[in-house]
């Protein structure tokens, strides 16, 4: 919808950028969906849309279908990371455009957060802005599904965006969605750029999303067999110290940090 090479689809992703930034996007340019590597065995990063403004800052838009155990919020910030420092560094100054990792979730990234939109940057602990360099922007579909049936009219274009992406392909909500498209220019081309999707592109997206898929289970299992290593070491740590073990001896055992170690006896002291 967004990666055809027609004007429909060139004037919906724009429209939907400059709808999250909150600012007019006037020029963008598909850019290759994988950041440049340093050495050719280096394992590459894969994006679904990667874009370049016309100022020379870039963004990349993931869609993430449902939540998986692989620390979403430290995959986003590397990512963004990582496209600031291989594409958007340009001469021998620190003078650099903003990257923007931009992540529409089907499913709520921070539960205790209303708002459908958060956007992350570095920031000192009383909230001054180090820089506008690092922008990571989570847009969460699950919290604009409660507006389904609302009055169009009644809609920001945010929630219009958020519905139209949540419900687009569902016959039952067509007639709905219709009236969405309708009231704004930006989807009725993001419709009409839909409507032009190719089976051999659907089925390349079905294979894209496989891939990455297979990797986030392998990040998950790799997470849990960590908890689990955890979860052991501070059961040893515990039956150690309760055989007289010193902290420091402890620590060296189980390879637990000597801090945590000394938490445990204390907890252990408190229980006792």
């Amino acid at each position: 919808m967004f990666t055809a090479d027609t004007k429909e689809s060139n004037a919906a992703l724009k429209d939907f950028l400059s709808t999250i930034l909150s600012r007019e996007i006037l020029e963008i340019q598909l850019m290759p969906n994988e950041p440049t590597v340093q050495v050719a065995t280096e394992s590459q990063m894969s994006f679904d849309v990667s874009v370049k403004f016309n100022d020379g800052e870039r963004a990349d838009i993931e869609v993430q279908t449902r939540n998986e155990d692989y620390d979403y919020a430290d995959r986003a910030e590397i990512q963004v990371a990582r496209l600031l420092s291989t594409s958007n560094m340009k001469g021998e100054n620190w003078s650099t455009p903003p990257a923007y990792q931009i992540s529409v979730l089907n499913f709520e990234f921070d539960k205790d957060d209303s708002s459908p939109l958060s956007w992350y940057n570095m920031r000192k602990a009383d909230g001054t802005q180090l820089s506008d360099k690092l922008n990571v922007i989570f847009f969460d579909l699950i919290k604009i599904h409660k507006l389904f049936g609302k009055p169009v009219e009644n809609l920001s274009k945010l929630e219009k965006w958020g519905l139209f992406l949540s419900y687009a392909g569902d016959e039952k909500r067509s007639e709905y969605i219709n009236c969405l498209t309708q009231s704004e220019e930006g989807l009725m081309n993001a419709k009409s750029s839909l409507l032009t999707v190719s089976e051999d592109e659907i089925k390349w997206a079905q294979q894209n999303s496989i891939f990455k898929a297979q990797r986030d289970y392998n990040t998950g299992m790799y997470n849990a067999e960590q908890r689990g290593i955890r979860k052991a070491s501070i059961a040893n740590a515990k039956n150690a110290l309760g055989m007289g073990l010193s902290p420091e001896q402890t620590s060296q055992i189980t390879s637990l940090p000597l801090e945590q170690v000394l938490a445990l006896k204390e907890e252990i002291a408190i229980h006792n």
